[in-house]
């Protein structure tokens, strides 16, 4: 198995699981969290250690080496901006094995001064996602003494350009994006546990694609994402466009012979929404999925691997944002853990024939911003409120 494909799998995995328990637009980026987690799980102790390794599909002592497996992944990956914080208290003493496990460069100082070093925090999230996401999503309290956070920043323009159009999404006209192009296999159909998904690539210019995912009637954001994912890894075949059958071939997706006045290439048309989704999500929520529960249950001791003071995890938050439009696509999140010492107790005539597909996204859709090479996503989310049409706005 070539280096670093379990942990792919395992980052994977957890944005599948995620999805599962979201409803409603979002977007999230298990990308972001999966390494925060897994240098917890590095110096955690227990049941804590045990759930932490759980949730992150890795064995506590192979964590670390796990988590910076991946920030080199990340790093890789043109256009995008990657970065881990962490800054501690001046009394706090780190374990030298856990803090030699992080990039030297990442470590700053919490001075005390609540308004300064959350001023300092927000910058830096403002900083390391070209203002994408304006703050760190934890806010800090008198007893923080450890904050360990990571951000992350995509942007990709596509190969080939959207058009401006309308496109009816629920009985009403929405801010459209319409391309033809002659490869039929962008698009594929997969038939899934859950039901059939329709999948079209959309190629960025830098080695990261959008995969939209569209499921059959029915099918929520758990069942259409986790597919998504399965059929990444190969669990399930992608019948490309190129072999599939006349007429209605998957959801959303139609394949026609059409007569043309001229010899044609075969033709690919996508239609979709532009979107922009904004999320903050508060990780104790779903404290079983995170791995969390006992590491956020309100006494110290869990972390011993991480430094002597009693230490309790007292937040775990992130802001994501994504915004897919004509040129490209945007994404950015910020994922903080906030740690606190906590005491014991606390048309002419046609003459000529062609294949043409068309695949329509026009209800609830996902999408999977995917690393070409790794297939490591970046970010995901689901789609169910589109950029509306307005009158007054210049079509492209």
């Amino acid at each position: 198995m070539p280096v670093g494909n379990a942990t792919i799998r395992a980052v994977n995995g957890l944005t599948a699981r995620w999805a599962g328990e979201s409803s409603g637009g979002t977007v999230f980026s298990a990308a972001g969290v999966w390494p925060l987690l897994a240098f917890l799980a590095d110096g955690a102790t227990g049941a804590a250690r045990a759930e932490l390794a759980e949730a992150i599909g890795v064995p506590a002592d192979r964590a670390a080496t796990a988590a910076r497996e991946l920030l080199a992944v990340t790093e890789s990956v043109a256009g995008l901006d990657c970065a881990l914080g962490l800054w501690t208290g001046r009394t706090v003493e780190l374990r030298k094995e856990w803090a030699a496990g992080l990039p030297a460069e990442a470590h700053g100082v919490l001075t005390g001064d609540l308004d300064a070093d959350q001023r300092a925090l927000d910058a830096w999230a403002a900083r390391r996602t070209g203002g994408l996401v304006e703050r760190m999503p934890v806010t800090l309290r008198p007893e923080s003494v450890l904050v360990l956070a990571t951000a992350l920043a995509l942007r990709t323009d596509w190969e080939v350009p959207f058009k401006g159009d309308l496109v009816p999404w629920r009985g009403r006209d929405h801010a459209g994006l319409t391309r033809t192009t002659p490869d039929l296999d962008a698009v594929t159909v997969a038939r899934t546990a859950a039901g059939a998904v329709t999948g079209a690539r959309v190629r960025g210019t830098d080695g990261v694609d959008v995969h939209l995912v569209l499921g059959a009637e029915g099918m929520g954001p758990g069942e259409v994402l986790g597919s998504g994912v399965d059929v990444l890894h190969g669990v399930y075949e992608a019948v490309p466009g190129s072999r599939l059958p006349l007429g209605d071939a998957g959801p959303g997706l139609r394949v026609d012979r059409v007569r043309t006045v001229r010899p044609e290439p075969p033709s690919l048309t996508l239609d979709t929404v532009e979107f922009t989704l904004d999320a903050d999500h508060d990780l104790l929520e779903r404290p079983e999925l995170f791995g969390l529960r006992t590491a956020a249950d309100g006494t110290p001791g869990h972390f011993p691997g991480i430094g002597t003071a009693p230490l309790g995890l007292a937040a775990g938050r992130q802001s994501a944002t994504a915004t897919f439009g004509a040129e490209g696509f945007r994404a950015a999140a910020v994922t903080a853990m906030d740690i606190v010492w906590m005491g014991w107790d606390s048309r002419p005539e046609p003459e000529y024939e062609t294949t043409a597909a068309r695949a329509t996204f026009d209800r609830p859709f996902g999408f999977l911003a995917v690393h070409r090479e790794t297939s490591l996503v970046l970010a995901a989310g689901w789609v169910t409120d589109p950029k509306p049409f307005r009158e007054d706005e210049d079509r492209h």
